[in-house]
This record gives C-alpha cells, sequence and structure tokens, in this order.
C-alpha cells in the first residue's frame, strides 16, 4: 500500500507588491507517495521555487492545505516549521550553502546539533553518512580543499543526516560540469533506491530524466504531470 507523504489541496500563494497582489501559484493540487522520485519543472515565473518553498516548509500558503506526513504544515508557526524542517526535510542546493571554515563532519553534523543530538552520536552518524557519499577519506576537509563535486556529496550528506523523509534538492547540478552532474545524479539515485523520496528542482531536461515522475508548472498551475519511462 503506497503511504502519501505529501498532499496539497488548492494551494494558492500570493504576494503583495506595494498596491499590487501577484498570484503566484493559482490552486496546486499534488499528491507524492513516500518513495517517489519526482522532478518540478518550470520557465522562470511558472512557480517552481515558490512551490518547492512551500514543500520545504520555508513558507506557508496564502490558502489551501499541505499535509506532510500526517501534519497539517499549512497553519503551523514558524518555530513549529523549523523543527518540522530539521525532521522531515532534507535540503540541498545549487550553491552548497557549506560553512567556509568548518570541516566536512562538522558541515554535516550541524542539522544534528539543532536535533538536540550528543556529540558522539553527531560524529558517528557524520561519519557513517560521509562514507555513504564516497568522502570517508575526505572528513577533516575544509570547503575550499574540496572540489565542486565533493562540496556537494558534503551537501546531500548533511541533508541525509537527520534521516529525513523528504530530500529536496534545488538545481541540484547548477554549479557543476556534465561529468560531475552525472556522478551527483547517480548518488541521487542511490539516495532514492535506499528508500528516500527526492524531489528534484530543475530546469534542465536531461537532470529531470533522472526522475521517474515530472511534474511541469506553468503560470502557477500544474500544466502536465507524467511517469518517465
Amino acid at each position: 500500500m503506497l503511504k502519501e507523504l505529501i498532499k496539497l489541496k488548492s494551494i494558492k500563494r500570493d504576494f503583495a507588491l506595494g498596491a499590487e497582489t501577484i498570484r503566484v501559484l493559482k490552486g496546486i493540487d499534488l499528491t507524492i507517495n513516500q518513495g517517489e522520485y519526482v522532478a518540478l519543472m518550470g520557465p522562470s515565473g511558472s512557480g517552481k521555487s515558490t512551490l518547492m518553498n512551500l514543500l520545504g516548509c520555508l513558507d506557508t500558503p496564502t490558502s489551501g492545505s499541505y499535509i506532510l506526513n500526517g501534519q497539517d504544515v499549512s497553519k503551523m508557526r514558524d518555530d513549529e516549521l523549523a523543527e518540522i524542517r530539521n525532521k522531515e526535510i532534507g535540503f540541498v542546493f545549487q550553491t552548497f550553502n557549506l560553512l567556509p571554515r568548518t570541516t566536512a563532519l562538522d558541515n554535516v553534523a550541524l542539522p544534528m546539533i539543532y536535533a538536540g543530538y550528543g556529540k558522539a552520536e553527531r560524529s558517528a552518524r557524520a561519519k557513517e553518512v560521509l562514507e555513504q557519499v564516497n568522502l570517508g577519506d575526505r572528513m577533516d576537509h575544509q570547503p575550499n580543499q574540496l572540489s565542486g563535486g565533493q562540496r556537494q556529496r558534503v551537501a546531500i550528506a548533511r541533508a541525509l543526516v537527520n534521516k529525513p523523509s523528504i530530500i529536496l534538492a534545488d538545481e541540484p547540478t547548477g554549479n557543476l560540469d556534465s561529468k560531475t552532474s552525472v556522478e551527483i545524479m547517480k548518488l541521487f539515485g542511490d539516495i532514492h533506491q535506499n528508500g528516500n523520496t527526492v524531489i528534484l528542482v530543475t530546469h534542465e531536461e536531461d537532470i529531470a530524466a533522472y526522475a521517474h515522475r515530472v511534474i511541469r508548472l506553468r503560470d502557477g498551475l500544474i500544466e502536465s504531470d507524467n511517469q518517465n519511462q
């Protein structure tokens, strides 16, 4: 039996710009089951970044409901959302967002500090995920001693460290050359195989092709929702 992980119902998001109201999302209905591998696509202004921010609990909708893992997060306060983000969602960004003067190991362990784990447990789990992304020999290196691909692996390890329900990746290969992009996408494939739900936001067709389902947005609505063969 497939378990519903994400259920969006009539999601709208408006932004006030002076006296004007910009309607970015105009009524999104979407269900994503546990263990899916989904790509969100759409041209600039289609609403995909806004949708990603809502899915990642970085923002709340103007109206509509968002049920994540059985909890209605659309009405939560900021502190409750922060807790959900830390527990349920692992983020991977195009720009890596690593702390520059901190080792790979400490970068990866960071979300566990917020989650209240002790030092020994943080260290053991951070080592485990760094080995999972093939960086066991680079744990003591700082970001400036790593290649772009290695930095993105550190970021992916950090996203995995709290065993989240969802890995949410925003243009994860945007700053990488094509060979490194293929390696990173293979890693996302492995993560998905291990049981994680993966949601990618990308404007590149060849990256979206790795996902099993491609959702295209246009003008704040879902234009198409197709399974990849």
